[in-house]
């Protein structure tokens, strides 16, 4: 008998490490890992450089059309290609971020990349992380899972993140941006940051990334004996 293969669903606020848990989650699966913030990130690049109208929201619905987004597993690490080119590196800049944040409130992007991301998981054995990905791309996914942090952990580990890049950014801008992000992601009108009702919680403030990993294999484990 084929084993089934799950949609696993993992949402939350910046910072409460989503994408390194997805990462480890679906290596020891070996699943495919999305995460679905590189996607608008990957359509913010492509506008930027084809030099779109920004508040043109039309143009942008229309690219989210005639975009192709692949993720691929490549020398253990999970690459993202934008029309048959890797963008990974390309689309991590604070400007391409900032384009993202901005397009990504737009109703007819989200919708037009919904279905690139639910055209992603159709035959399951994907892990994808993001704002809304257990309440509005998969409802219905096999696991949902919602991590959270306090607000102090979260920004001690952007701040480490962002000086290992190079950033001179300081605690307190760190702070300042997650507390923004934070509001706009869960005020917005489109998909909001929600907990689905039947999502599993679990605050890793006090968790290494191989503790996380350990807690959500279990959950997903038992998922598959079923």
């Amino acid at each position: 008998m084929r084993r089934k293969k799950l949609i696993i669903a993992i949402d939350g606020p910046a910072g409460t490490g989503k994408s390194t848990a997805g990462r480890l989650l679906a290596k020891e699966l070996d699943y495919i890992y999305v995460d679905s913030g590189a996607i608008y990130r990957a359509l913010a690049l492509k506008a930027v450089q084809q030099k779109i109208d920004l508040e043109q929201e039309n143009e942008l619905t229309e690219l989210t059309k005639n975009t192709k987004f692949e993720f691929q597993k490549k020398n253990n690490e999970f690459r993202l290609f934008v029309d048959g080119k890797e963008v990974s590196i390309d689309i991590r800049t604070q400007e391409i971020g900032q384009v993202a944040s901005k397009i990504s409130a737009m109703k007819g992007v989200r919708e037009g990349l919904l279905e690139i991301q639910r055209l992603l998981g159709k035959n399951g054995g994907i892990v994808m992380d993001g704002r809304d990905i257990g309440t509005v791309v998969f409802p219905d996914a096999d696991v949902k899972l919602y991590l959270d942090a306090t607000l102090e952990e979260r920004s001690k580990r952007r701040f480490l993140e962002e000086r290992k890049k190079g950033s001179r950014v300081s605690k307190k801008e760190v702070i300042e941006e997650i507390k923004k992000r934070d509001h706009n992601d869960s005020k917005r009108a489109i998909a909001p940051l929600l907990k689905a009702e039947d999502a599993i919680y679990l605050d890793t403030s006090n968790l290494l990334p191989e503790e996380v990993r350990e807690i959500l294999l279990k959950y997903c484990r038992r998922k598959l004996k079923k």
